[in-house]
């Protein structure tokens, strides 16, 4: 029998639709590590969380999560060392979702979170596989450790001799290094791109990255945007993610220390073509592209200087290959969709949770799919 799945990240966007994905197509035991003052508080806090995935009645599949209350940049995670004994004695799988996502953070912050997180989470997977047997780590990183690279960049690249856009981009590449150093662990890296919500219901919990500029162009701001039409926007749906991730790394899996890249490769759809989708849908002007070097010296440059950590991602110059994940997920059922197929139903959430001001559960909006 399996032994318990730890999740850290469980009550973040995609951490919650992979602890969803355990919960209905799995029996075992979950392991959350949350950030509270106590067990208590943890507690709570996830079980907000299963609700807003199964509903609000108790039942035995929400009964089988434990929230346990950590610091991941922490020694220990900031537990007693016989509670991480214990832990470790229990637990066969580990997801590490967690992370900051901030692209602005100040670089010592960002590597506090998401490089020595990563290290205090090696640590304990370390010790799991010497007490009890570890069957795979799976690392959450992201398809961005590419940073600046332009051209192919496949799922077995990481140092290619790129910079980066941002913190995010170089401490989640930095975090990646330090999984890959420990050969001896049974570990799985996972690369997804941009993640935006449900393909069938629209739902998300954040309304970051791409649905910044695409409120920004509801509003009428971008009259003009720093991009190359032709560019592929690489954008993927969290439950394709959540799917891939559970297919990797769930029950019976073992990390293979192989790289998948959770992009829409192919598939991605352009700058140009989802432009074009979003402002035909809020009836606004088509705004003027401009590729970045102009752009720079426009006159409405500095209005949209609040965007500009996006702006990189318009014009972005590596292509992912997906030729990995597509051999393990396809024959299992799981593919990815182009943008433009759903980014409708993206809008019509996004514009009745009026952008994360009227926050639409998540057991409501896919019982809104189903009718």
């Amino acid at each position: 029998m399996s032994g318990a799945l730890l999740l850290t990240g469980g009550t973040g966007f995609l951490g919650t639709e992979v602890l969803a994905r355990h919960l209905q197509h799995s029996d075992r035991p979950v392991i959350a590590l949350v950030r509270a003052p106590d067990d208590a508080a943890a507690q709570r806090r996830i079980d907000t969380v299963v609700a807003g995935i199964v509903g609000s009645t108790p039942s035995r599949r929400t009964a089988r999560v434990e929230g346990v209350a950590a610091d991941m940049t922490a020694p220990s995670l900031g537990l007693p060392w016989v509670r991480v004994q214990d832990l470790a004695e229990r637990v066969s799988t580990i997801i590490h979702s967690a992370a900051s996502i901030s692209f602005t953070l100040p670089l010592a912050e960002a590597r506090e979170i998401n490089v020595e997180g990563t290290r205090r989470m090696l640590e304990f997977a370390e010790l799991a596989q010497a007490r009890g047997g570890l069957d795979c780590y799976a690392h959450v990183s992201t398809a961005y450790v590419a940073g600046s690279h332009r051209g192919r960049f496949s799922e077995a690249d990481l140092d290619v001799g790129q910079a980066f856009h941002n913190t995010y981009e170089q401490t989640k590449y930095e975090a990646e290094r330090l999984v890959r150093s420990r050969s001896t662990l049974p570990f799985t890296v996972v690369r997804p791109s941009i993640v935006v919500g449900d393909r069938r219901s629209g739902w998300t919990a954040t309304f970051n990255v791409l649905y910044w500029p695409l409120r920004a162009l509801a509003r009428g701001l971008f009259t003009v945007v720093p991009a190359v039409p032709s560019a592929p926007l690489d954008v993927v749906s969290v439950d394709y993610v959540a799917d891939a991730i559970h297919e990797l790394c769930g029950p019976g899996r073992s990390g293979s220390g192989a790289t998948y890249h959770l992009t829409a490769g192919a598939q991605s759809s352009t700058i140009g073509e989802i432009t074009l989708l979003a402002s035909h849908y809020f009836r606004q002007p088509l705004p003027e592209v401009l590729p970045p070097a102009e752009f720079a010296t426009h006159e409405h440059a500095a209005a949209l200087e609040g965007a500009s950590a996006y702006f990189p991602y318009f014009s972005y110059g590596a292509e992912f290959d997906d030729a990995a994940s597509r051999a393990r997920l396809e024959p299992a059922g799981i593919s990815v969709s182009p943008l433009r197929e759903y980014l409708e139903r993206l809008l019509d959430y996004a514009t009745r949770a009026r952008w994360g001001k009227r926050p639409i559960a998540r057991t409501e909006a896919f019982a809104a799919f189903a009718a």
